[in-house]
């Protein structure tokens, strides 16, 4: 099957698929998508609150947050001293779910 082929059979657009690679590449790490689908079930959490359901140390959180947030995945917003994430681009659950629909996993 050559390329033209498999794109026709998927209906992807160029835009498409690079939306799609753009959402892959960003989100490309388990802690990424765990906050993704931690997110994806409420409005906004603090760092501490991420932090905590995910066990994750908040040093090593605030790296993916902040690199989500500069690709335009998520959003943010302070309250004092508190950070809050929320996800602004909600195609991501999509594409999340797609992968998790997958038979091979």
């Amino acid at each position: 099957m050559t390329t033209t082929n498999a794109t026709a059979d998927l209906n992807l657009t160029t835009e498409k698929m690079e939306k799609v690679a753009f959402i892959l590449k960003t989100t490309a790490h388990p802690t990424r998508i765990a906050i993704v689908q931690l997110l994806s079930a409420t409005d906004s959490l603090s760092v501490t609150d991420i932090s905590d359901k995910l066990n994750v140390e908040q040093s090593l959180l605030s790296h993916h947050l902040t690199g989500m947030k500069l690709k335009g995945i998520l959003s943010s917003t302070r309250e004092g001293k508190n950070i809050y994430y929320s996800l602004k681009m909600r195609e991501v659950i999509d594409v999340i779910q797609c992968l998790a629909g997958c038979t091979f996993l």
